[in-house]
């Protein structure tokens, strides 16, 4: 990718995360009242999302958590693009716990200081399942320790989403069609 090519493409991130879509209205989102971190590093499937530009194709999506000796944490999306058989597309962010929240809503720093917020809002108790938004009600996640959850769970997630405000007209279930061995 060419230099003035990358400079706008950081432009375009950087306008798309800091433009929301008309949440200042809204009460910020309320995160769980707390996260152990080392129950929550590791492997979590993107099993649905209002996803952002670079996820709105994504297929086999997996996003990992490692916990650094800073205490930062090295998050790492990797995902098919465009299909199934899409080329391998890989994004690490470092992200930072904010003081004082419970470990449960993080900045991931997404290009130089350019900084995204990141709330774990719902995670079940045996960190099986957990849902990711943001103040600005434009993106959200839904991760699960496997590929598929049930239709129940999904329902329940969106209407959380609803709930806090989201509109869920780009919402999107993540298809998951590949072993697990060729995702690493």
């Amino acid at each position: 990718m060419g230099r003035h090519s990358r400079g706008r493409l950081i432009w375009v991130v950087m306008l798309l995360l800091l433009a929301g879509p008309g949440s200042a209205n809204l009460p910020p989102i309320r995160p769980v009242q707390h996260v152990d971190l080392t129950r929550f590093m590791g492997t979590w499937y993107l099993v649905a999302s209002i996803p952002t530009p670079f996820e709105r194709d994504a297929w086999n999506a997996v996003e990992t958590y490692a916990l650094q000796a800073d205490g930062s944490i090295r998050t790492t999306l990797s995902f098919n693009h465009g299909g199934a058989d899409g080329p391998r597309k890989r994004i690490e962010a470092p992200a930072y716990v904010r003081p004082g929240t419970g470990n449960a809503v993080w900045d991931v720093r997404v290009f130089g200081p350019i900084r995204a917020q990141y709330v774990v809002a719902g995670l079940r108790d045996d960190y099986s399942l957990m849902v990711v938004a943001r103040d600005a009600r434009d993106y959200a996640w839904v991760f699960a320790r496997s590929p598929s959850i049930a239709e129940a769970d999904l329902e329940r997630s969106r209407t959380q989403l609803r709930n806090w405000g989201y509109d869920l007209s780009t919402w999107r279930q993540v298809p998951h069609v590949i072993q697990q061995a060729s995702l690493r």
